[in-house]
C-alpha cells in the first residue's frame, strides 16, 4: 500500500546554508502560524546554547500540510560535530531537500551528508538557497552540485532531481533563476512530486525504529521514529527489542502515542505506515530499539554511526575553589550525567580509566565535546577536562593512522599565503585552490592540526576568512605538530586580582582575567607573549609609603591586553601539563601541578628522561625552542651530567651545588625523577669527607 496523504523529508546542508530559515518559512507558508501571529526568527531553535550560538544541534521533527498531504519535516544540524544526528534521522524519511549556499557552493559538510543520503538510496532535491545575494552564482554552484553528485556514486534515477532557486529569509522560490516568485509554492509541489509516498503494509504487526531520544520532566524519555509497517494503538501491548541486543526482549503497554501537528504533538489513539511519531512510559528506551507487536519481535538493523575521532579526560575538580560553585562535584555525579549523555547522543563514547575519578569522553570533534561541557556546566556540574586529542587507529601491519579532515577556507586573495603557510606548518596539504579576488582553499590536514588553529585562522584573515572542516579517512601518522609557540602567565599566590599587580603583569603577555578576579596558585591568568611559562603575583598591592602620590596615579592604570576566552578557545589553548576548570559560574585554566616546585621537578623530570632514553645532551635540548628554557636550569644541568657521564648522586660536589642537588633530590624522593643506582661513595682525599 502507498500512502499518499504522507511524505517524509530530511532537510541537510552545510553549516550555515540556510536549513532552519527555510523550515520557518515552510511552516509559515504552511498554515502552521495564524496570519497575525508574531513568529520570530529559528522557531525550531528551541535550546538555549542553539539560540546563543545561531547553530542547530539536535535534529527536530515539524510538520505542515499542503493540498491535504501531511509534510513531515526534520531540520538537521549542519556542523560536522554533530553529523551522527543526520545519519539517525535518514531512517525515518523517504527523500532530502539538499541545500547549497548560492555562493559558497558544496561545502566538506555538504559531501558528507550527501553521501549518506545516496547510500540509502534516498531521491534528493537540490535547492540553491540565497539567490537573492549580490554575489550569487546559482549556476555554477548547479553544476558542482550535480558534479558531486557523480562524484559521490549517485545513480540514475537521483541524478534526474530537480533544482529549486530559493530564498529561504525572503520565502520565495522558483524553477528559474531569472523569474520572480512571492511564495515556496515551486518547493512545495516539486516535494509531492518526486519524493516518493511511504509504502508498506498497515494490516500487518506493528514496526517501528526508534531513531531520536527527548526527554521531558513530566513524562521522561520519549522516543521518536517512523512506523515502518503495521498500526500502533493507544493502550496495546507491544515489544521492545534490539538488533545489537538478542537478549532484549521487553514487554508494555502503550500507554501514549504522539503525533506531530505543526511544533506541537498531539495525542492520538493510533498511528499507521508511513507515520512518524513519538512514545513515552518506557523508562529505559534508547536509540536503534524497535518497538514490534508481541506475536512479531523482529528488530530492524539501525545505520552504522561514525566513530568519534577526538576524545579528552573528564575529572573530578580538585583546584583549591573546587565546590564552591557547583552543585554536582563527586565522581558519582560526574559518571551518572555521562552515562546519561549516552542515551540520547550516539556519537558519544564514555569510558573508564585507572582513576575512580576521571572518565575519557570521546566524541566527533571539540564543538561536539565543548556543547556537552556547555549543557553540564549550565546544569550545576562541576568538573575539569584535559586538552582534546585524537584517537589513533593501527592496521593489520601495526602501522600507526590518524585522522585526516577535508578542510575548505574561503579567505580574501591577500590572506592566502599566510594560510597555506600555517597549514604546511601543520601537515596538511594544499588539494585545491580556485577564485581570483576571493580564494577557496582546500586542505587536506590531520586532525591535530586543525587544535587551536581557528583563532589563529581569525587573525590571520582579520576575521574576512570562513573555513569548515570534516572528517575524511586515516592516513599513516605525519610526525610531530608543534601545538603552541606561546607560554603562559602563572600565578604564585591565591587571592583576588588587584589593577596594581594586573598592570605590571601585562606587560609580559596578554591577561584572562581582570580586577577583582578569583585566582590560586598555579592558575593560568594569561598568555606570555614569548615561549615558556611565567610566574607573576596579580594579588600584588602597592606598599604603603608616607609618599603622597600623584593625583589619579592609582586610577589612570589601565589593562590594555585583556582578553577572555570562550570555552573553545580555553580548550584550544591549554597543553599537556593543563587543564580547563569548569564551573556553573567560570572557566578557568590552570596547571595539573599547581606547585611551582612540582611544577619545576616535573620539567626537569620528563627531560631527564628524555635525555636518558634519547642520549641526548644539553645542546640537543637547545636545539627545540621548547626545551631552551628547561637546558638552562640548573637541576637539569646536574642531571644531564649524572647521565652523560655515568655518574651517581654521591659523585656530586655538595658545595659547588648544593642548592641545585637540594632541588633535585627532592624531586627524586618524590618519585618524579628516576635516576640510575649511586655509585659507592668514595672518600675526597683533598677534603678528608665521603659523599653523602
Amino acid at each position: 500500500m502507498i500512502r499518499e496523504d504522507i511524505r517524509n523529508i530530511a532537510i541537510i546542508a552545510h553549516v550555515d546554508h540556510g536549513k532552519t530559515t527555510l523550515v520557518n518559512e515552510m511552516l509559515k507558508q504552511g498554515g502552521v502560524f495564524r496570519e497575525n501571529q508574531q513568529v520570530g526568527d529559528r522557531v525550531m531553535d528551541n535550546n538555549a546554547i542553539e539560540k546563543e550560538r545561531g547553530i542547530t544541534i539536535l535534529a527536530k521533527n515539524t510538520s505542515m500540510y499542503y493540498n491535504g498531504v501531511k509534510i513531515n519535516v526534520v531540520d538537521t544540524p549542519g556542523h560536522a560535530d554533530f553529523g551522527g544526528e543526520v545519519e539517525r534521522v535518514l531512517k525515518m524519511v523517504d527523500g532530502v531537500l539538499l541545500l547549497i549556499d548560492s555562493f559558497e557552493g558544496p561545502m566538506p559538510q555538504t559531501r558528507f551528508v550527501l553521501q549518506h543520503a545516496l547510500d540509502l538510496g534516498l531521491p534528493v532535491i537540490i535547492v540553491i538557497n540565497k539567490m537573492d545575494r549580490p554575489d550569487a552564482r546559482c549556476e555554477e554552484v548547479y553544476n558542482e552540485a550535480f558534479d558531486l553528485m557523480i562524484d559521490l556514486g549517485a545513480d540514475e534515477s537521483q541524478l534526474d532531481t530537480p533544482v529549486i532557486y530559493a530564498s529561504a529569509r525572503a520565502g520565495t522560490a522558483t524553477l528559474d533563476p531569472n523569474e520572480p516568485s512571492s511564495d515556496l509554492r515551486p518547493l512545495f509541489d516539486a516535494i509531492l512530486k518526486y519524493i516518493p509516498a511511504p509504502k508498506g503494509d498497515p494490516d500487518a504487526p506493528a514496526q517501528m525504529l526508534i531513531s531520536t531520544i527527548d526527554y521531558n520532566e513530566f513524562v521522561g524519555r520519549i522516543g521518536i521514529g517512523r512506523i515502518t509497517r503495521g498500526t500502533l494503538k493507544l493502550n496495546s501491548m507491544a515489544t521492545r527489542c534490539n538488533h545489537l541486543n538478542p537478549d532484549l526482549h521487553e514487554n508494555f503497554r502503550l500507554s501514549s502515542l504522539l503525533a506531530f501537528d505543526g511544533l506541537k504533538r498531539v495525542p492520538v489513539e493510533s498511528a499507521s505506515m508511513g507515520e512518524i511519531v513519538a512514545i513515552t512510559g518506557i523508562e529505559d528506551i534508547m536509540i536503534g530499539d524497535t518497538i514490534c507487536a508481541p506475536d512479531a519481535v523482529e528488530p530492524l538493523p539501525f545505520v552504522k554511526i561514525t566513530e568519534p575521532t577526538v576524545a579528552m579526560t573528564f575529572s573530578v575538580n580538585d583546584s583549591p575553589f573546587a565546590g564552591r560553585e557547583g552543585t554536582y562535584v563527586t565522581s558519582r555525579h560526574l559518571r551518572a550525567r555521562l552515562m546519561r549523555e549516552l542515551q540520547t547522543d550516539v556519537s558519544l563514547r564514555v569510558e573508564e580509566t585507572d582513576s575512580a575519578d576521571s572518565f575519557r569522553v570521546s566524541g566527533r570533534g571539540e564543538l561536539h565535546l565543548s556543547v556537552l561541557i556547555e549543557n553540564m556546566r549550565r546544569q550545576g556540574y562541576e568538573f575539569q577536562v584535559s586538552k582534546p586529542e585524537v584517537l589513533f587507529h593501527y592496521d593489520e601491519n601495526g602501522t600507526k593512522l590518524e585522522p585526516m579532515e577535508k578542510m575548505v577556507a574561503d579567505v580574501p586573495s591577500e590572506y592566502a599565503g599566510a594560510v597555506i603557510e600555517k597549514i604546511g606548518r601543520r601537515r596538511g596539504i594544499l588539494d585545491n585552490m580556485t577564485g581570483t579576488d576571493r580564494v577557496r582553499l582546500e586542505f587536506t590536514v590531520p586532525s591535530r592540526g586543525l587544535f587551536g588553529y581557528r583563532s589563529e585562522f581569525m587573525t590571520d584573515t582579520r576575521g574576512e576568512g570562513v573555513m569548515s572542516a570534516v572528517f575524511d579517512h586515516y592516513e599513516p601518522y605525519k610526525g610531530d605538530i608543534p601545538h603552541r609557540n606561546v607560554g603562559a602567565l602563572v600565578s604564585t599566590e591565591t587571592g583576588d586580582a588587584v589593577m596594581y599587580g594586573l598592570f605590571y603583569a601585562q606587560d609580559r603577555g596578554t591577561l584572562f582575567c581582570g580586577p577583582n578576579t578569583a585566582v590560586y596558585t598555579g592558575m593560568i591568568v594569561g598568555q606570555n607573549a614569548r615561549q615558556g611559562d611565567i610566574d607573576v603575583n596579580v594579588c600584588r598591592q602597592k606598599h604603603l609609603t608616607s609618599i603622597r602620590n600623584a593625583a589619579g596615579a592609582e586610577t589612570a592604570m589601565k589593562l590594555t591586553s585583556m582578553r577572555t576566552l570562550t570555552l573553545e578557545e580555553c580548550l584550544e589553548f591549554i597543553d599537556d601539563d593543563e587543564l580547563v576548570e569548569v564551573t556553573p559560574k567560570s572557566i578557568r585554566l590552570r596547571k595539573r601541578i599547581l606547585s611551582r616546585f612540582e611544577n619545576r621537578i616535573g620539567r626537569i623530570g620528563r627531560a631527564a628522561d628524555r635525555i636518558h632514553s634519547q642520549r641526548l645532551s644539553l645542546d640537543d635540548l637547545r636545539r627545540n625552542p621548547l626545551d631552551r628554557r628547561i637546558a638552562q636550569s640548573g637541576g637539569l644541568r646536574v642531571l644531564s651530567h649524572l647521565y652523560t657521564q655515568n655518574l651517581g648522586v654521591a659523585d656530586l660536589n655538595f658545595n659547588s651545588h648544593r642548592a641545585i642537588v637540594a632541588v633535585c633530590l627532592r624531586g627524586i624522593h618524590a618519585g618524579r625523577v628516576a635516576l640510575r643506582p649511586c655509585r659507592r661513595p668514595q672518600k675526597d682525599k683533598q677534603k678528608g669527607h665521603q659523599h653523602r
